[in-house]
């Protein structure tokens, strides 16, 4: 059929006319002439936002209520639990934030969860900033929660929490709470059971309307729980001003009590569920640190009571404590602390110092009861096990909270104030990395000489063992023993020392008690004090000589010494005992135990020269560790005055003066073994003779290398034994 009979045809000019009108009417004067894509590209945006508007209008209208059951449907399987709607329903924007509003809104708990119900309330009605939700932020800006019900829980092995939601065997997620910017809450409780921190916790919520205009609603929560079997309580409130919907801050204020302990944490917030970037000043008070961080499951040193006060926020998932300062017992600290959890795991780093320590307070440092350091000072250090005093702390090293937690801790003192301890400029530096804690390098100023340590304590298998490395450079004695009655003056003799031990045990004590290891502890050629040396001597002649005749602090020439133990399973042997001096050979035999803490030993001067009034017997030096004895009537010297009596009386009176004559035939000391530290087999005399009057490094053998009576008898009172 031609164009010119189709039956439309003589409609033609009718059709165009109509398609112009149309086409005006969708194309405004300003796209005339324009290109066709760019007049499609501007038509289809102009229809898309008719249908949003559309969509937006039909929500605002219906307020979105035909959305329930898709939302529970939706929200159920995004969270892989119920999730279900008892009353009525909204979803829509009002007219740019999303309002939802839900009744009876009610989310399932993971089947393993003591409480039904993750959350459930009355009323929840928000409102939601849109533009922050694009892009992933949840940024409440009004909240009306009623009679709602949170329950936070962990289960029994900390491998699930009942706040990740979705797949089941995914990592558990930490708390994120959206910014509330103003919020209503009433009759809300949340609760909160952690089985491995054993914590049990109930909080009541609830918002009270101030009169006062300066201030829109008031946030008050109390409450309490347990953890670790002891009862805490908490209180607290969140004032938002009016300001915080155009930026202000919150003004929060929560106070807690736990174990003889006191908290109290001020300051703002930048929302009212928003930590990150608080400014709060935390200060906390109590009997012993260790009870404040027993709320972490997580160990740290005890202490004597304390009080503390520093700057707190929330930063990079990270609670940082700075510009803290305080006191705990006679001392001072200050500093910083750092408390985060990487990979569900505590990290603890400091950096603290303390200008003056007192000695009492290193005291619950090393496991001594701080309650008993409180209340007795020093003498709190001291025990009575089996009517015998011990000194060395036998608190236990808590295994299961070391295992939770790393550190990295750097600790400087200025001063230590102790009587007869010239300690200062300690700096400690202390790594915990999986049960494996280390001390390297702690190093101090003894007296003028410098102590370093590195101490060990690898508590990764059931049995802990500690690796200890003491050194001491030469230190000056007259410093060093100035409280001893030591003068400086005429005193130039150093001591140097080293100490490596290891031993098992999980205290101070039972470490000590199975240590086996060598105690040096070496004199180089230098001059000591007279008065004290012949006083050890018994040489009473030359005592009350030099007495007389005002020459009391001429000193006393030494040529070399050595102090050395031997341990064998937490009994040390002198290994040997050996000063030699211008005029003497001091011999040391016998030990200690770190078992029982018994000491029994005996040291004896031999005269190089000629010395009427001499001793020569030993002195007996036992006791324990907390009372050591000495005793310079031992048996032999009062044997050799029975002997000098019966003379006397017997013969003529100078005759009983001959038995305390010393005939001055000690045999001088080769300083070469001596200044090595070598053990008694290596001691030689000047002669190069091998010395048979040193000992062979056991607490059981005489001089002569032979049991003596005397040791026999003391062996079967279990000498140097556990009592």
């Amino acid at each position: 059929m031609s164009t010119a009979t189709h039956p439309l045809s003589r409609h033609g000019p009718f059709l165009a006319r109509a398609r112009a009108i149309g086409q005006r009417a969708w194309t405004p004067h300003w796209l005339e002439g324009r290109p066709r894509p760019l007049r499609i590209a501007i038509r289809t945006v102009v229809l898309v936002l008719l249908a949003l508007f559309l969509a937006w209008l039909v929500l605002f209208v219906t307020k979105g209520r035909f959305l329930k059951h898709p939302f529970e449907s939706i929200a159920s399987s995004t969270l892989e639990r119920e999730v279900t709607v008892g009353g009525d329903f909204n979803l829509y924007f009002a007219p740019f934030n999303v309002k939802f509003r839900a009744e009876q809104l009610r989310i399932a708990n993971p089947a393993w969860a003591k409480d039904k119900d993750f959350f459930s309330a009355t009323l929840v009605d928000t409102r939601i900033r849109t533009l922050p939700l694009i892009f992933g932020q949840r940024r409440i800006k009004r909240l009306d929660l009623q009679d709602g019900k949170l329950a936070l829980e962990w289960d029994a092995r900390s491998e699930h929490n009942s706040w990740t939601f979705g797949d089941p065997d995914a990592p558990p997620a930490q708390i994120a709470l959206p910014d509330i910017e103003r919020g209503t809450i009433s009759g809300t409780t949340v609760s909160y059971i952690d089985p491995k921190l054993l914590l049990a916790a109930n909080i009541a919520i609830e918002t009270v309307k101030a009169k006062d205009t300066a201030f829109d609603s008031d946030i008050r929560f109390s409450g309490g729980g347990t953890i670790r079997q002891r009862p805490f309580t908490l209180s607290g409130s969140l004032m938002s001003p009016n300001e915080t919907v155009a930026g202000g801050r919150n003004k929060l204020a929560l106070h807690a009590e736990a174990a003889r302990t006191v908290m109290d944490v001020s300051g703002t917030l930048p929302g009212a569920t928003q930590i990150e970037g608080a400014d709060l000043l935390f200060k906390v008070r109590g009997f012993n640190i260790a009870n404040l961080f027993d709320a972490l499951g997580v160990a740290v040193p005890n202490t004597r009571a304390y009080n503390l006060r520093s700057k707190l926020t929330y930063a990079d998932e990270a609670w940082k404590f700075t510009e803290l300062t305080g006191q705990f017992g006679d001392s001072d600290l200050a500093g910083s602390l750092t408390i985060a959890m990487p990979e569900q795991r505590i990290k603890l780093d400091a950096d603290l110092s303390t200008r003056s320590l007192d000695i009492v307070d290193i005291g619950p440092f090393i496991g001594y009861d701080p309650d008993r350091l409180e209340a007795m000072g020093a003498k709190g250090a001291i025990q009575q096990v089996n009517g015998h005093p011990r000194i060395l702390p036998d608190a236990p090293l808590r295994m299961d909270a070391i295992g939770r937690m790393d550190a990295n801790v750097h600790y400087r003192v200025a001063r230590v104030r102790a009587e007869s301890f010239p300690l200062s400029a300690i700096d400690l530096t202390l790594s915990l990395d999986h049960s494996l804690l280390k001390l390297e390098p702690l190093t101090a100023n003894l007296a003028g000489g410098k102590l370093a340590a590195d101490i060990t304590l690898d508590a990764r298998s059931p049995v802990v063992k500690t690796d200890y490395d003491i050194r001491l450079s030469p230190t000056p004695m007259g410093k060093l023993l100035a409280r001893f009655g030591t003068e400086e003056s005429g005193t130039t003799g150093t001591i140097s020392a080293r100490i490596r031990m290891s031993g098992t045990g999980d205290s101070v004590r039972q470490s000590l008690a199975h240590s086996t290891g060598r105690m040096v502890f070496i004199m180089p050629k230098g001059t000591f004090w007279t008065r004290n040396v012949q006083l050890a001597e018994l040489d009473i002649g030359t005592f009350v000589q030099k007495m007389f005749e005002k020459k009391l602090k001429k000193p006393v020439e030494i040529n070399c010494g050595l102090i050395a133990f031997t341990v064998r399973d937490g009994v040390a042997a002198a290994d040997p005992i050996l000063i030699d001096t211008s005029k003497n050979v001091m011999l040391g035999r016998g030990g200690f135990s770190f078992k029982s803490e018994a000491i029994d030993m005996a040291v004896r001067a031999d005269a190089k020269t000629f010395s009427l009034f001499s001793g020569q017997s030993p002195i007996g030096v036992g006791g324990y560790f907390a009372a050591p004895t000495i005793d310079p009537i031992s048996g032999e010297l009062v044997a050799r005055a029975g002997a000098g009596l019966g003379l006397g009386i017997f013969a003529s009176p100078v005759a009983g003066v001959l038995a305390f004559v010393d005939p001055g035939d000690a045999k001088a000391a080769a300083c070469g073994p001596v200044l090595a530290g070598a053990n008694a087999k290596a001691m030689r005399t000047t002669k190069g003779k091998p010395r048979d009057d040193v000992g062979n490094g056991t607490t059981g053998k005489s001089e002569s290398g032979k049991q003596s009576s005397e040791d026999k008898a003391k062996q079967r009172k279990k000498f140097l034994g556990i009592f």
